[in-house]
């Protein structure tokens, strides 16, 4: 195992041990075991050779400057908070990873033309508000207004918090970057799916981060006595949403093209094992790397659902609740990442990214690139979230090719 790769998985193990509840690694934003993180992180990149600061939203900053004071800066990293119960290496691998090339350069004596900051970003999941990329939306200025507002399960709200970690609401503004201050971004993440793994491969390169669209569905039939009305006479909901679910994948299936459809949520009314079901509320998921094709789908799907409504002399309506744009990588930074990803393990793998990322919120304002790392059978957000030191050294490795050349111009 290289060295560097041994001392990231060691701190991964340290950063676990940083947790609400020991026999769960939770990390929440602005807990003290968040602020606990971000010293430790801190440190590390102090020992990196970084100039270490946390910004007014509780991110942990870190900067290796470049071959002249106040030069323009390849920005990365990652998060440092978890859901609940979850695992170790998502988030937290990027950041390790992040300093892990910075010290590299910093052993060597090595300054870039561009700067690097690391940023450990204090909340991508909204496991404790709810609302998610508090941290990113921090150094992008794009905040919501009533954020601040916004209460914990305790009744905590996010302005109260703020006060508890010895931050000031009222300068939130003060983490907002200038447009100038990076030429670009990078965030090295697991992939936290299963095509890396699949493919015998330990790196991918993202082509974009996923757009989503969901919806609340129903069905509308009639309900009744499930021994008396003969089946010519039926207008079952539950047979027309099983025939709808199955269309569903079929069509999904067809149009390829990365896209994906679940249907998760089921529910029949009146419920009951002697009647029949005279109304289904399902719900929608659907998501894809390009939102013209994701689109298209959806517009297929609604109108597949009509028809059989239709057919079935019942009503159908679907009302959306979620939408969220696909976020594109940019090409040149694919490009780069692809390369050195070919360096050093033969070929690249272009992959969307399923979940979603702190890049979707810096993409708003500076190109976006992102490295995948194969994870043990794709699980994430779970305790038996698990990578292999020799990928990881694979990727500082990679990551490290691409920062360099990146800023060097």
């Amino acid at each position: 195992m290289s060295p560097a790769a041994e001392r990231v998985m060691a701190r991964a193990d340290a950063l676990a041990a940083i947790s609400e509840s020991p026999d769960a690694l939770t990390r929440v934003y602005l807990s003290t075991q968040h602020l606990q993180a971000n010293q430790l992180v801190g440190q590390w990149m102090s020992q990196a050779g970084m100039t270490v600061w946390q910004d007014s939203v509780g991110n942990i900053c870190g900067r290796y400057e470049g071959e002249r004071e106040g030069a323009r800066a390849v920005l990365l990293g990652s998060h440092l908070d978890t859901v609940r119960n979850a695992g170790r290496y998502d988030g937290m691998l990027g950041v390790l990873t992040a300093i892990e090339v910075v010290d590299s350069l910093h052993q060597q004596g090595i300054r870039l033309a561009q700067a690097i900051e690391i940023v450990g970003f204090g909340d991508e999941e909204g496991t404790r508000f709810g609302i998610t990329l508090l941290g990113s939306r921090g150094l992008t200025g794009t905040w919501p207004q009533g954020w601040l507002e916004t209460c914990d399960a305790g009744g905590i709200s996010v302005a109260q918090a703020m006060v508890q970690a010895g931050l000031d609401p009222s300068r939130v503004a003060l983490a907002a970057r200038h447009q100038d201050d990076f030429s670009a971004c990078l965030e090295l993440h697991i992939e936290q799916g299963p095509c890396l793994e699949q493919e015998g491969l330990a790196l991918g390169v993202v082509e974009a981060i996923n757009g989503a669209r969901r919806l609340n569905c129903r069905f509308t039939g009639e309900a009744g006595h499930a021994g008396t009305v003969p089946m010519n006479h039926r207008k079952d909901a539950l047979a027309a949403a099983a025939e709808w679910m199955v269309q569903i994948e079929n069509t999904t299936l067809q149009h390829g093209g990365n896209l994906v459809a679940t249907v998760g949520e089921l529910r029949c009314f009146p419920g009951a094992v002697n009647v029949i079901p005279g109304e289904v509320a399902l719900s929608l998921d659907i998501r894809g790397p390009q939102d013209a094709p994701l689109d298209a789908l959806l517009g297929e799907l609604l109108l597949q659902a009509q028809s059989i409504a239709a057919r079935r002399g019942m009503h159908f309506a679907a009302e959306e609740f979620y939408r969220i744009a696909a976020t594109p990588c940019d090409t040149r930074l694919q490009r780069l990442l692809g390369e050195a990803v070919e360096s050093v393990q033969g070929r690249s793998l272009s992959l969307p990214s399923g979940a979603g990322h702190d890049t979707i919120a810096l993409a708003e304002h500076w190109p976006v690139g992102m490295l995948f790392v194969r994870c043990k059978g794709g699980i994430s957000h779970h305790p038996a979230e698990s990578v292999m030191a020799e990928d990881v050294a694979l990727a500082i490795e990679a990551f490290g090719l691409a920062v360099r050349k990146l800023g060097a111009n």
